[in-house]
């Protein structure tokens, strides 16, 4: 799962939607496409100028779309962010949106802590995270962002007490609004999901993570073609990135960073790209 290094809390408020039907959403056509084999730059560490060749840059919510450049904004769709645990946790309805364990406390996402994960099970709750995911959508568009980057999709392979269902629930309202903002989405985890599934919630483009560690490129080729970019990461060595430059890296850009993605001019920062 791709990760920031967040400066500023968002603005958090908003409208309750509906659930939409799965079989109706489907990706949409209408709004601005990923450019084919564009250079991709990943800044979810913190903000800096791209250099001229980067054609896509995908940025945190707090941070600011780049003129030119096609825009895309990560939010933590499926868990929530370290900086916002207040904000989840000090009033009753918005803590009785986090899964719980068995005392009674929010579980926490091992691997970053302090990230709690949001409970889908029923629709009630899903219609309450979307009124507070909605606003970070709406805060994206008027920043200039062509799509949205949902990060978490696959919390429900992870926590067995979720559901996919209850998830793709969620992802599906998602996708509804980016669409009605004129949006692409993208679709982030989950590799083993179906192409009738994936155009069934919406998705239009994939945002992919060492899929060539894991052996799951071909997933994403079969669902969206050249629609999607993938990033591998230097804690897990050059040569997963030098085979997925040679098996792909003629039709999408497949960049190689740092675990953490910090900005150019930090000692741990790592770009390279096929």
């Amino acid at each position: 799962m791709l990760r920031r290094l967040a400066t500023a809390a968002l603005v958090i408020a908003g409208i309750a939607g509906t659930l939409a039907n799965p079989a109706s959403a489907g990706a949409s056509s209408t709004v601005p496409a990923l450019p084919p084999n564009g250079r991709v730059d990943v800044q979810l560490g913190g903000d800096y100028a791209p250099v001229r060749s980067v054609k896509v840059v995908d940025r945190d919510s707090t941070g600011e779309a780049v003129e030119g450049v096609y825009s895309i904004c990560y939010v933590n769709a499926f868990q929530t962010q370290d900086y916002q645990k207040d904000f989840w946790t000090k009033t009753r309805a918005r803590r009785a949106l986090l899964l719980k364990d068995a005392t009674g406390e929010p579980y926490e996402d091992p691997n970053w802590p302090g990230e709690f994960i949001l409970d889908t099970r029923t629709r009630n709750k899903r219609a309450a995270i979307a009124k507070i995911e909605y606003t970070w959508i709406d805060a994206c568009k008027a920043k200039g962002f062509q799509a949205i980057d949902p990060d978490n999709l696959d919390t429900w392979t992870r926590f067995p007490q979720l559901e996919r269902a209850g998830n793709l629930a969620l992802a599906t309202l998602l996708a509804k609004r980016a669409h009605g903002q004129g949006m692409a989405i993208a679709q982030k985890n989950a590799g083993e999901l179906s192409r009738k599934t994936r155009l069934a919630v919406g998705f239009d483009f994939a945002v992919v993570e060492s899929c060539q560690v894991y052996d799951e490129c071909g997933l994403y080729d079969q669902a969206y073609g050249d629609s999607w970019f993938e990033i591998e990461y230097t804690t897990n060595g050059a040569g997963n990135w030098q085979a997925a430059c040679a098996e792909r890296g003629d039709r999408i850009s497949v960049i190689y960073r740092d675990q953490n993605i910090v900005p150019r001019g930090e000692s741990a920062y790592h770009f390279q790209e096929c």
